[in-house]
C-alpha cells in the first residue's frame, strides 16, 4: 500500500485568518492527501513539534500579517534543527514577491500568492514531497 502524503497546515503568528488555509487544507485532503490543521495563532515551535509528531512529509504555511520573514524563517530554521531537511516547507497568503527569495533561499521550497489555484498547490507537492 502507498503511504498517504501526510501534510500539516499551519497558521503562524497571530493572524487570524484563516479560510485560505482550510480551503487549501481541503483541496489536499481530496487530492488524497492526509491533512493536520494546528488552527490559529502558533508559535513557530508548536508548529515544529506538531510536524515531528504527526510525521509529515509538508508544511504548509499561511499568513497574511505580514511577518512572513520571520516566522517562516523561523520554523525552518528549527525544523533544520530538528534534522528534518527532508520536509517540504511551502508558504501561501499576502506575501510581497520581493521576499521571495529571500524565503526560498531560508528553506520555503515555494510561495503561493492570493489566486493560485489549489490545484497548482496539489500538483506542487505531488511532484516534490521527497519518497
Amino acid at each position: 500500500m502507498i503511504k498517504k502524503i501526510r501534510v500539516l497546515v499551519a497558521k503562524p503568528g497571530l493572524d487570524g485568518h484563516d479560510r485560505g488555509a482550510k480551503i487549501v487544507a481541503r483541496a489536499l485532503r481530496d487530492a488524497g492527501m492526509e491533512v493536520v490543521y494546528t488552527g490559529l495563532h502558533q508559535t513557530a515551535q508548536q508548529i515544529v513539534n506538531t510536524a515531528i509528531q504527526e510525521d509529515v512529509d509538508v508544511v504548509g504555511l499561511s499568513l497574511l500579517s505580514g511577518a512572513h520573514m520571520t516566522l517562516f524563517i523561523d520554523v525552518a530554521l528549527l525544523l533544520k534543527e530538528k534534522q528534518m531537511d527532508d520536509v517540504l516547507i511551502v508558504g501561501g497568503g499576502i506575501i510581497p514577491q520581493q521576499d521571495v527569495p529571500g524565503l526560498k533561499k531560508a528553506g520555503i521550497a515555494e510561495v503561493f500568492g492570493p489566486g493560485t489555484p489549489v490545484e497548482d498547490i496539489v500538483r506542487y507537492i505531488k511532484k516534490n514531497v521527497k519518497r
